[in-house]
């Protein structure tokens, strides 16, 4: 039998940097399962670590942990991993130009050329960014 998944305080107010009164049950808003938040497919999705910075401009770092859903459709502008000639990438989808798009400058995009082997393993809809005891 499958485990329910954990649900946690959701508190109706954002943080700003100044700080924020006491997170009191005053603001409690919701109880929130960041399992059926992230993975809206399980079947579909797997996770794997970002590696390097060329997509840091689009707030993806080095170490991030991607979520990588196979179910989605890719659409022009998605963050997604594809498979170019043998090689795993993270890019921004640009389907009205056929390429696969670094947001950091010092990184070349992808031309995706007639027979290129491509392939979109998933859509990233969303990153988890550790700060503490991150491997």
């Amino acid at each position: 039998m499958k485990n329910p998944p954990m649900q946690y305080p959701l508190y109706n107010q954002f943080i700003s940097a100044a700080g924020f009164e006491s997170p009191a049950d005053d603001y409690l808003e919701a109880r929130l399962s960041l399992d059926e938040l992230l993975i809206t497919h399980p079947a579909a999705t797997h996770m794997v670590w970002a590696s390097g910075n060329c997509q840091q401009p689009r707030g993806i770092f080095h170490k991030d942990l991607l979520i990588v859903n196979r179910a989605l459709e890719p659409r022009h502008g998605d963050m997604v991993v594809a498979h170019v000639d043998g090689q795993m990438t993270c890019k921004r989808l640009d389907i009205k130009n056929r390429r696969l798009v670094s947001s950091n400058p010092r990184y070349p995009s992808i031309d995706i050329q007639d027979g290129q082997d491509v392939c979109i393993e998933g859509v990233i809809p969303f990153s988890v960014r550790g700060h503490r005891g991150w491997p």
